[in-house]
């Protein structure tokens, strides 16, 4: 049997395990079953809604949750604003490429449930996140999964509790190994998170250097196909206006799909930390599995995301249920 094929099979028991291993304590699939019992949908037609208005709407609210996990948890406090006198997350400057349509997709889940006598203030912002950003996944043509809920919105949200949390477009392997593992996740976990980026954009800004100032005589990273390279440079030249996006699959940025993967064993991986998952032999073997099989991919991610869900969830008496996600 090949290596490629042992490497599917451990990867397939893998996600079997991580479904069946119990929930994190304090979080459930029910959580809402008494308090509000039509909170999943109440969200899912909020977001479709959104959807319908903007396609922006998905990789904003996917970038969304990740960014308010990596920092001190999946807590919300990522949707707080800035005041006179606390400058907050959302505003330290890893955070302000985040669209405002992954913010108004929260906003509007919210206000569809507490517009429900019932669910007002019962559901949480950090919980409405999570589902709106399983909602958004599915309608990409993603995985639909469960999401388990119960989390209640921190207390705190400043800016400096951001600095050396988020993933950065020039990481290699270990960077990007240890920082996930500062959250409970693994290097086939990251890579499965990775794939988010089969619906996202960035910024000409994130990744000129690989096209105009790389250390090599030809300026240009020598791991980038030369036509993609091209086609960055047409897209994206000299002092172009910093907010020009580009899509980080060039093949189907509107599907979720595991076109992500193929991309990269092709040269086609946007930032430095896309491209290096398939450059270094230690994660080489994850992404040639997940690019041979969809299925493959799909159920890594959920599981990754599943788990990525669980970290640092705050309890009644670290947090509480805010009525307005930006105010704490």
């Amino acid at each position: 049997m090949s290596q490629l094929n042992l490497l599917l099979i451990w990867l397939l028991l893998l996600t079997l395990c991580l479904h069946s291993c119990p929930t994190y304590a304090q979080l459930s699939r029910h959580h809402y079953k008494h308090s509000c019992p039509n909170v999943e949908s109440i969200v899912r037609e909020a977001v479709k809604k959104k959807f319908h208005q903007t396609f922006t709407t998905i990789p904003a609210t996917l970038r969304l949750f990740f960014h308010d996990c990596f920092v001190q948890g999946c807590d919300g406090s990522v949707l707080v604003s800035s005041t006179p006198h606390n400058r907050a997350e959302r505003d330290h400057p890893d955070n302000l490429s985040l669209a405002g349509d992954g913010f108004d997709t929260v906003i509007k889940a919210k206000e569809a449930v507490d517009a429900v006598p019932l669910c007002r203030n019962k559901v949480s912002c950090a919980d409405i996140l999570a589902m709106a950003t399983r909602d958004v996944v599915a309608l990409a043509g993603g995985p639909y999964y469960e999401v388990e809920l119960g989390r209640f919105d921190g207390l705190r949200s400043k800016d400096s509790d951001v600095n050396g949390r988020l993933p950065e477009p020039g990481f290699n392997l270990n960077q990007l190994n240890s920082l996930f593992a500062r959250n409970g996740l693994t290097q086939t976990e990251m890579i499965a998170l990775s794939g988010a980026h089969t619906v996202g954009f960035s910024h000409c800004n994130k990744f000129s250097n690989r096209v105009y100032n790389f250390h090599s005589k030809s300026r240009v990273d020598p791991t980038l196909d030369l036509q993609y390279a091209t086609k960055l440079k047409s897209m994206c030249p000299r002092n172009v206006d910093p907010r020009v996006a580009i899509d980080m699959d060039p093949i189907t940025p509107h599907a979720f799909d595991n076109v992500y993967f193929k991309n990269l064993q092709k040269g086609k991986g946007l930032f430095t930390s896309d491209q290096v998952l398939f450059t270094d032999s230690r994660s080489k073997n994850a992404v040639n599995a997940f690019a041979s099989s969809n299925k493959i991919f799909r159920a890594n991610f959920v599981a990754a995301m599943t788990k990525l869900g669980r970290v640092g969830v705050k309890n009644s008496q670290e947090g509480n249920i805010r009525t307005d996600c930006s105010v704490i």
